[in-house]
């Protein structure tokens, strides 16, 4: 069933509506609410169906300028779900305004579900992201708040208004009350309607075509690597100075979208940066966000042990170690495009079989399970039931009975807000492209009981900094809640009377872990500061951990090497530049699993992703 687009009525003091226009006359709808502000676009409302597409008029007929997004709705399609709808704006065409740096012909800013209800906000950004598909810049956010949306600034040369709906879904009767919009005044300034003249596209920015691979386009090397800033991809089959274009050319996507479809694209473009993990990771990140970034130099990292032989009876167990790092399927697809001898090929396929026993391990079970403990205590089950899992103590992870979920809940699955384990599960049945919606699992009866000597939390936490020097790994640590003590390597040598003094570290390094000891025996939370940029480095501390049975949280900076040398030129305490230079070439990020825990933190000093 097609469904006309309602009408947006205008904010008291938006100066754009005219006599024909509907204003907002009662904010009770908004107020005590929180609430998203997008800006406005200049384009043609839209709304894509699993089978087709109509403009704001139901029977709205062919135009020249609906032919791209035309092909954007064959790509999609099949993953919306049967009576859903996707409305937006086909930007394809300028109208009053000239856009010269959009990402996409088409944003999304509202998904509909069988029954009518407009998904949430933040629903709605992952649906649309798994499609392919952006959403409009966000302006403001949080409760409602007129004085503060009234005092929003624009550039009205640029920027046609804003759109301010409820963070909340609602269903359709409610959009009257729960969305509304502030339009510049006299918005339209051209004598000629836009249908009626010849079509003139609005530019894209370098970053389209990030969002034409999330969508489904055939993917260009040259484009994406300067997409993300790295050009000089390779001719196929030629590893050139930045990417290999044969790669990705053999990198099958059948049946990944969004942010999968890019993650493994840019693995199979770059997967000759294996031995750059640390650098690769952070140079991508202020363009495709940490998340992605991480999962792109995860697969890069990971892919050549499928090219290697394995020991069958340990195969299970390390391919369940992957899986928190990275979906199976995505690995052994830039394995299959990046292997370059029969007996690479053979390898990959053989372990692809091993990997369709282990399937999709449903990880969100587990987060739903322990969901209700102490943030700690449930970090500890997870990855204590996640390891059970992986060594075959328990059979599965999820269950076929009710909720064995800890302290009383019955909730199954979902977000908690700290951000989602790789190969996220947890959007089924909560609008995810292509996967069938349905009940969650519940956490399996043995996950449950192979956890319960950590469920009161009664253990000691350590929290293991990790990154080269300047990247404010110590800055993270210092403004740590609840911390019991600190262990610093740069202090302890200066203790001894020079803080850049490497000839004895041997010496400071022993202090150090003794000093860590003590402090895990003392239980609380010890903080360990040092580059450990290596895993070998990490493993000392990790043995000193383990022997505590002290919960162990990686804390990754990833911060881009620019950024790095910018930083060094104003410590107090700069690193020699060629130092600072090894350090970044020899960093190796620990994957996810290698602690119970890992946040990775980002150039702001904030963690942008837990896993």
């Amino acid at each position: 069933m097609r469904t006309h687009y309602p009408r947006t009525r205008h904010l008291p003091w938006s100066p754009g509506a005219t006599a024909d226009d509907l204003r907002v006359t009662d904010l009770s709808g908004l107020r005590g609410r929180e609430v998203v502000v997008t800006e406005k676009l200049d384009g043609e409302n839209t709304t894509l169906y699993a089978d087709g597409l109509h403009a704001r008029s139901l029977d709205s007929a062919h135009h020249p300028s609906r032919t791209w997004v035309k092909a954007l709705q064959a790509r999609v399609g099949p993953y919306i779900p049967e009576g859903w709808r996707v409305c937006g704006e086909n930007m394809f065409a300028r109208h009053s305004l000239a856009y010269e740096d959009l990402e996409s012909w088409f944003y999304g800013f509202s998904v509909w579900d069988a029954e009518g209800r407009c998904l949430d906000w933040d629903r709605t950004v992952r649906f649309l992201r798994g499609l392919g598909i952006p959403v409009p810049r966000v302006l403001w956010r949080g409760e409602f708040d007129e004085r503060a949306l009234r005092a929003l600034r624009l550039d009205l040369a640029r920027q046609e208004g804003y759109v301010v709906r409820v963070a909340d879904g609602f269903g359709a009767a409610e959009f009257g009350a729960r969305v509304a919009k502030w339009v510049r005044a006299g918005h339209v300034r051209t004598d000629t309607h836009w249908m009626h003249a010849a079509v003139v596209e609005n530019g894209l920015g370098a970053r389209a075509a990030l969002w034409d691979v999330r969508s489904g386009v055939a993917v260009d090397a040259a484009a994406l690597a300067e997409a993300v800033g790295l050009s000089g991809a390779g001719e196929s089959g030629d590893a050139g100075e930045v990417g290999d274009a044969g790669a990705l050319a053999r990198f099958d996507a059948t049946g990944f979208t969004g942010d999968d479809r890019l993650v493994g694209a840019l693995a199979a473009l770059l997967h000759t940066r294996h031995g750059q993990r640390g650098w690769l990771a952070a140079r991508l990140a202020g363009v495709v966000g940490l998340p992605v970034a991480r999962r792109v130099a995860d697969l890069v990292g990971l892919h050549p042990a499928l090219h290697r032989p394995y020991p069958d009876e340990d195969r299970r167990t390390g391919l369940v170690r992957m899986a928190y790092a990275a979906d199976l399927g995505l690995l052994h697809a830039v394995a299959r495009a990046t292997a370059d001898t029969d007996e690479a090929r053979e390898q990959v396929e053989w372990s692809a079989l091993h990997a369709e026993e282990v399937g999709r391990p449903e990880w969100d079970a587990l987060r739903a399970a322990f969901a209700d403990l102490p943030a700690d205590a449930a970090a500890r089950c997870r990855a204590e039931a996640r390891e059970a899992y992986a060594r075959g103590r328990i059979s599965a992870i999820a269950g076929d009975g009710g909720s064995e979920a800890i302290g009383g809940s019955d909730r199954i699955g979902g977000s908690d807000g700290t951000g989602a384990c790789a190969g996220d599960a947890s959007l089924v049945g909560d609008g995810w492209p292509g996967r069938p919606e349905g009940p969650r699992r519940a956490v399996s009866a043995e996950a449950v009981a192979a956890t319960w000597r950590w469920r009161a939390g009664d253990f000691p936490k350590l929290i293991q900094l990790v990154g080269p020097a300047g990247s404010g790994k110590s800055t993270f640590g210092r403004e740590l809640p609840g911390v019991d003590a600190y262990v610093s390597l740069d202090e302890l040598r200066a203790g001894r009377g020079a803080r850049a003094d490497q000839r004895a570290n041997a010496e400071v390094l022993r202090a150090g872990l003794d000093r860590l000891d003590a402090a895990l025996a003392a239980g609380g939370t010890v903080v360990w500061d040092a580059t450990s940029l290596t895993r070998q480095q990490r493993s000392l501390v990790h043995a000193v951990a383990h022997r505590r049975d002290a919960l162990l949280t990686h804390a990754v900076v990833l911060v881009d090497e620019d950024e790095l040398v910018r930083r060094n030129a104003h410590r107090e305490h700069p690193v020699p530049a060629d130092v600072l230079t090894a350090q970044v070439r020899r960093f190796s990020p620990p994957y996810p699993g290698d602690a119970h825990r890992t946040w990775y933190i980002g150039a702001r000093g904030t963690v942008e992703e837990e896993v």
